[in-house]
Order: C-alpha cells, then sequence, then structure tokens
C-alpha cells in the first residue's frame, strides 16, 4: 500500500530539496559561491562576526585528498566575513575544511571591530599563532595551508619565520602578497625629502598611513625597518612552497613588489595571457580567475583551466 504524504510533509521535502539535503547518504551541502570581493559584507552585516557558509566547522575532519586544513587571513580592513565571501564557500565545496578569522582588530564597537589589520603585525601574528594551532588541534592535521590577501601575507610569514610556524604550513597562496613592502622603493623618495626636512623615515611613514588608526600599515611600507628586518634573512621560509599572484593594475603592491623569486615560489602575473584582467588590489581577491590560481596552488595534482576572461577592477566580477 503506498505512503501517503500529508501536505506538511511535502512543503519540508520540498524546502530540503532546495537546499541540497535530501535523503542520500553521500550528498554534501554546496554552499552558494560569489565571486566579488564585496560578497562576504551581507554576511557579516546580517552575522556579525560570526562565519561564512563553509568556514569554521571545528567538527571538519581533512580526506586524503586534501589533507591540510585551510587557513584564510584577510588584509588590511578586512574580516574573516568581509574579505573571504567567495573563497570560504568555494573551498568547502571543493571539500576543504576551511578556517578564517579576525585578527588586530581594534577594542571598539561593531562594526568598526569588523575592521581587522589595524594592529601591529607582531600582535596579528600571535593571533594567527593561536588559531593555526586549534585549527591543527581541531583536524588532527600535521600542517594546513595558507591563503592570505595584501597584509596577511606579512602577518602569515611573520608568523611562519619568527613565531614558530615553521613546519606548521605546506603551501602558502599568496594575492598581493607586499612581500618587499607597499610601494617598493618608491617610499625612499618620500623618506629623502623628509631627511631634508629634518624628519625621520618612521615619522614620515606614519604620515600616508594614519598609523594612529593603522598601526601595522607604516610597517608594511617598502624598506620600512620593519620590512627590513623581516626579510633580513631572505623573504620566504624555504619549508614553505609559495604560489604568489599580482597584477600591473594594484594600487600599491605592485608585481615587483609582489613576484618575487625564489625556487620554492611561483609567481602569477594576472595579465600574462589575458590582458582583458584589469584587476586591482581588491579585485585579485574577489575574481573568479585568481580563485582558480589558487585552487590549482593548493592541488597542483589535479589542475583546472584558469580562463581569460574579463575582470573588471574592485569587485572581479
Amino acid at each position: 500500500m503506498p505512503t501517503r504524504r500529508t501536505p506538511g510533509s511535502l512543503l519540508i521535502m520540498a524546502v530540503l530539496a532546495v537546499l541540497g539535503i535530501v535523503a542520500s547518504g553521500t550528498a554534501r551541502a554546496e554552499y552558494p559561491v560569489t565571486f566579488n570581493f564585496f560578497a562576504g559584507i551581507p554576511y557579516e552585516l546580517t552575522n556579525p562576526g560570526g562565519s561564512l557558509p563553509g568556514a569554521n566547522d571545528w567538527a571538519c575532519k581533512p580526506t586524503a585528498a586534501h589533507p591540510d586544513p585551510v587557513v584564510l587571513i584577510h588584509g588590511t580592513a578586512g574580516g574573516a566575513q568581509t574579505n573571504w565571501g567567495a573563497y570560504a564557500p568555494l573551498l568547502a565545496n571543493e571539500g576543504y575544511c576551511v578556517f578564517a578569522l579576525t585578527y588586530g582588530s581594534l577594542d571598539v564597537p561593531w562594526p568598526l571591530s569588523a575592521l581587522g589589520g589595524m594592529k601591529p603585525i607582531p600582535e596579528s601574528a600571535a593571533q594567527v599563532a593561536a588559531f593555526v594551532d586549534r585549527v591543527l588541534a581541531a583536524t588532527g592535521a600535521a600542517k594546513v595551508d595558507f591563503i592570505a590577501h595584501s597584509q596577511g601575507n606579512t602577518v602569515g610569514d611573520y608568523y611562519i619565520k619568527r613565531l614558530g610556524g615553521h613546519g606548521k604550513v605546506d603551501k602558502f597562496v599568496g594575492i598581493a602578497p607586499p612581500w618587499l613592502g607597499i610601494f617598493g622603493d618608491q617610499m625612499n623618495v618620500m623618506r629623502a625629502f623628509g631627511s631634508r626636512l629634518g624628519v625621520d623615515a618612521d615619522t614620515v611613514d606614519s604620515i600616508p598611513t594614519m598609523s594612529a588608526i593603522c598601526q601595522a600599515c607604516p610597517e608594511m611600507l617598502g624598506n620600512s625597518s620593519f620590512i627590513n628586518a623581516l626579510n633580513a634573512d631572505g623573504v620566504y621560509d624555504p619549508s614553505v612552497t609559495y604560489t604568489n599572484l599580482a597584477s600591473d593594475f594594484d594600487e600599491a603592491v605592485w608585481p615587483s613588489v609582489a613576484l618575487v623569486p625564489a625556487p620554492n615560489a611561483t609567481n602569477v602575473r594576472m595579465q600574462d595571457g589575458c590582458p582583458v584582467d584589469f584587476s586591482d588590489h581588491m579585485a585579485i581577491a574577489g575574481s573568479h580567475r585568481a580563485a582558480m590560481v589558487a585552487l590549482n596552488a593548493l592541488d597542483p595534482a589535479h589542475p583546472r583551466a584558469v580562463p581569460c576572461e574579463f575582470v573588471p577592477p574592485f569587485t572581479g566580477d
């Protein structure tokens, strides 16, 4: 005798079907992915201080295909949700355990507290260190992979090189990484001018970066005392495999700053073979093209096509 379904049960089944959680035991929820740098902002607005879909599942266990959890490290004024609206659900759909934090935020009410990367880089790196240890303990993994944007690269590298992260990070995908400092050697022109006026270099660096608010910003400038000290033993940690993404249209982190050659670094200029990629400092962290490069860096054994497609500035989509 066929089972009769009530209208209520039919409605529930319809809702579950729409959500992709009908009764297949092997089915996995697919999170919506929007390739746009600002895709995470609505989540922060509706769930302040929360996590993006697919991120920070502390019960997630890595698979043999993807044994390293991925930690997302945002850029200046970014956050766990606002910087990674495209990447968190994309990586979760690909089978990765994905984790993201907001580091370096000021002790102020929301929404200003959502602006991370404001504190000195060593303090932020210490937060990343504690977060990585928590990820490793929860997942049972031996190492993590990093995907970082802008300042997040410097914070991540400081953790690896100065705070005991050596041996805990396998792959590092650097999106617009300011390895040699923002604006590169051009900052020396401003410092030379300041010197003639009797102003020391650190004071000069603090003026254009509003260091009273963003204490990390002057640290990231080209040839700053901080960057020079961090790079004194080389830009990269030799135990980590780096993939760097940079764009000709980046307003501050130029390819000459980001694409530092090394045996353990693969450098990708987004305009190579694709003159219609106009990604700037924000768009490069939201475009479909850059995301495909990142996926290939995490899993080089299973490369996917990186199509040449129009990428507008600001949004990346």
